[in-house]
C-alpha cells in the first residue's frame, strides 16, 4: 500500500506501508483523522482524502461501504465531464479503506517533531 501525504507547505510524500502495518487502516474511512504513528511519524496526524483500488477505480466520500458501485456522476473524484452538464455512469469505489485499496491520499493536519523525510520519499512534479 502507498500512502501520498501532502504537507501544508505545498509538498507530496510518498510513503510504503509495510504489510502487517496496512490493517491499521482497514475500516477507517474517507475524512477520517487519524495518527500517523503506526508508519513512524510520531505527533504527526493526517487526514484521510481518498485513494484507489488495484485497478484503478477511484473511491468516493459520497459512496458508503467497501463495495464497488456504478453511479451517474456530473463531477468530482471518478469522473471529468467534458462538457457543461455531462453526466456518465462511473465504477466507484466506497469510502472504507479495505485490503483491496493499494493507493492512499491523506492530508498532513498536524505535524509532529519527527522529519518526514526520513520516512518518505518527496515525489517530483514534472514541469511540462
Amino acid at each position: 500500500m502507498i500512502l501520498n501525504i501532502g504537507t501544508k507547505n505545498g509538498k507530496t510524500y510518498q510513503v510504503d506501508v509495510p504489510a502487517e502495518k496496512e490493517s491499521f487502516l482497514a475500516g477507517k474511512r474517507v475524512n477520517e483523522e487519524v495518527d500517523a504513528g503506526f508508519i513512524g511519524l510520531a505527533g504527526w496526524t493526517i487526514k484521510l482524502t481518498g485513494g484507489s483500488d488495484k485497478s484503478g477505480v477511484p473511491m468516493r466520500h459520497d459512496v458508503h461501504g467497501q463495495r464497488k458501485e456504478k453511479i451517474l456522476l456530473s463531477s468530482g473524484p471518478g469522473y471529468k465531464p467534458d462538457r457543461k452538464g455531462a453526466r456518465a455512469k462511473k465504477t466507484v469505489r466506497g469510502d472504507t479503506y479495505n485490503q483491496e485499496i493499494v493507493q492512499v491520499n491523506a492530508v498532513a493536519t498536524a505535524e509532529g517533531s519527527v522529519a518526514i523525510d526520513t520516512v518518505a520519499k518527496k515525489i517530483e512534479k514534472k514541469k511540462e
